[in-house]
């Protein structure tokens, strides 16, 4: 007893010096989800990025993004180099006028007045911007009317979400072309004839199409000799002008869509889809419409 009462004790702060301290950075560390997590947990996986993992609620950052009509935040906020850097050393055309000014002739007004302040002394120009003189571009008032009410053109906008980022105008606008369509330019490129009957003529792709199937990317696409059936004076073959081989199952079922065109149109709802109102929801009705409108409930009281 009297040694056990002899022996020092070790004081507590050396018990804690031994066991190293966590920093904060390190817990964070250790309690952050990991992406395959983190997917798991929310019902919309698809929109998880990797540095989602990081946000103080990452599953309400998840749903934010996942809601409908929700524009994304623009990509350059993780970027180090500075916004739009890399546009400085490209030379900005100068502003052109819109085709439906350009018509009112103010250019050419513009251009005939400068010739003339050219030959102007130094005298009469600062005489000039002392007491200036007003009205000396006079455009005609039908001409100006129908340049903003009758020839004008809406600009180029972004639809909703669609974001801004830098070289975007540079991309090539596929608005115009439509899958499935071929252009006289691809067709020269391919080597198919161009004219009245080249709709006759397949594609290079369609054997490889009844082989191995339609374009995941468009299901809905009607590709004939593949889910359609072929122009007419066509034959199926693999000679010169011929759409291949039909692609049926064992029992001679098509398997990708009536390739043979035996089934029949859907008259019925053609004839429903003619008698769709497609005019825009909410639209204000005009007045005269209105006092007919009253006039008949005037006539049935």
């Amino acid at each position: 007893d009297e040694y056990e009462e002899e022996e020092p004790e070790e004081p507590e702060g050396k018990g804690e010096e031994k066991k190293p301290k966590m920093s904060k950075r390190k817990m964070k560390k250790l309690t952050r989800l990991s992406v395959a997590e983190l997917k798991q947990l929310v019902s919309r996986p698809d929109v998880v990025e990797m540095h989602d993992v990081t946000a103080r609620d990452p599953k309400l950052l998840v749903q934010l993004k996942a809601h409908r009509n929700t524009v994304p935040v623009p990509r350059h906020w993780c970027f180090k180099r500075k916004y739009l850097q890399g546009k400085r050393g490209i030379e900005k055309p100068p502003f052109d006028l819109p085709d439906f000014i350009k018509k009112t002739g103010i250019m050419e007004m513009r251009a005939s007045l400068q010739e003339k302040e050219d030959q102007r002394t130094l005298k009469a120009k600062m005489r000039e911007r002392a007491r200036p003189k007003l009205g000396k571009i006079d455009i005609d008032y039908q001409k100006l009317h129908d340049a903003f009410f009758k020839w004008q053109t809406k600009p180029r906008l972004t639809i909703h979400g669609d974001l801004y980022y830098e070289g975007k105008e540079f991309e090539t606008r596929l608005k115009e072309k439509k899958p499935g369509d071929l252009s006289q330019e691809l067709r020269t490129a391919l080597g198919m004839p161009v004219g009245p009957n080249a709709h006759k003529v397949p594609p290079p792709w369609l054997i490889a199409m009844q082989r191995y199937g339609p374009p995941p990317s468009y299901p809905n696409l009607k590709i004939p000799g593949l889910n359609a059936p072929i122009p007419e004076g066509c034959s199926f073959g693999y000679h010169a002008g011929g759409w291949g081989k039909p692609p049926v199952d064992e029992s001679g079922k098509p398997l990708y869509g009536d390739v043979f065109g035996t089934s029949a149109p859907n008259t019925e709802a053609n004839e429903v889809d003619e008698d769709v109102d497609k005019t825009a929801w909410g639209e204000l009705e005009s007045e005269s419409e209105e006092e007919s409108e009253e006039e008949e409930e005037e006539e049935g009281e």
